[in-house]
C-alpha cells in the first residue's frame, strides 16, 4: 500500500454550518454542497458532501455524520475531539495567533492557548463547530 492520503473526511452534524465555517469563516475554497442526487442502494448513504480544496491537492471532505457511518457500514458512535488532531502550519508566532483568532471569530472554540512548547513549537488548538481538533503550529527550530 502506498503511503499517501489524498482526502480526509470529517463527520459533521450540519453540512451547511460546516461549509459556512470553512468557506466563510476560514476562507478555505470550496464549491459548497454537491452530490445530493446520489444515493447508495447498498449502504443507504446519501452522496451529499462538500469538499474543501487544500494546498498540494489534498481534499477535506465534509460529510454528514449519519451518512459517513452508513457509508462505512459502522454504527453511529459518539464524537470525540481527543482521537486525533489536524495540523495547520504557520509562518510565525504572530501567524499562529492570527489564525487562532480567525478560527474563533468564525465560530470555532479555542481549547488551548498558543504558547511555546518545551520542544520549541509555538502552537495552540481549536475545534470546529463539530468538535474536530486542529493545532495551529510554528516550529521555532526550523
Amino acid at each position: 500500500m502506498r503511503a499517501q492520503i489524498f482526502f480526509i473526511t470529517l463527520a459533521v452534524d450540519d453540512l451547511d454550518r460546516a461549509v459556512s465555517f470553512y468557506r466563510d469563516g476560514l476562507g478555505w475554497p470550496t464549491e459548497g454542497v454537491v452530490g445530493s442526487e446520489f444515493h447508495d442502494e447498498v449502504t443507504g448513504a446519501d452522496g451529499t458532501i462538500a469538499f474543501v480544496t487544500l494546498e498540494d491537492g489534498l481534499k477535506l471532505g465534509l460529510y454528514e455524520r449519519t451518512n459517513l457511518a452508513k457509508d462505512a457500514s459502522l454504527p453511529l458512535g459518539h464524537p470525540s475531539s481527543a482521537q486525533f488532531s489536524l495540523g495547520i502550519p504557520a509562518t510565525s508566532r504572530e501567524d499562529v495567533d492570527a489564525m487562532l483568532e480567525q478560527a474563533s471569530r468564525a465560530g470555532g472554540t479555542l481549547t488551548a492557548p498558543a504558547h511555546l512548547r518545551p520542544f520549541g513549537v509555538y502552537s495552540g488548538y481549536f475545534t470546529d463547530p463539530d468538535g474536530h481538533l486542529f493545532e495551529v503550529a510554528w516550529d521555532s527550530n526550523a
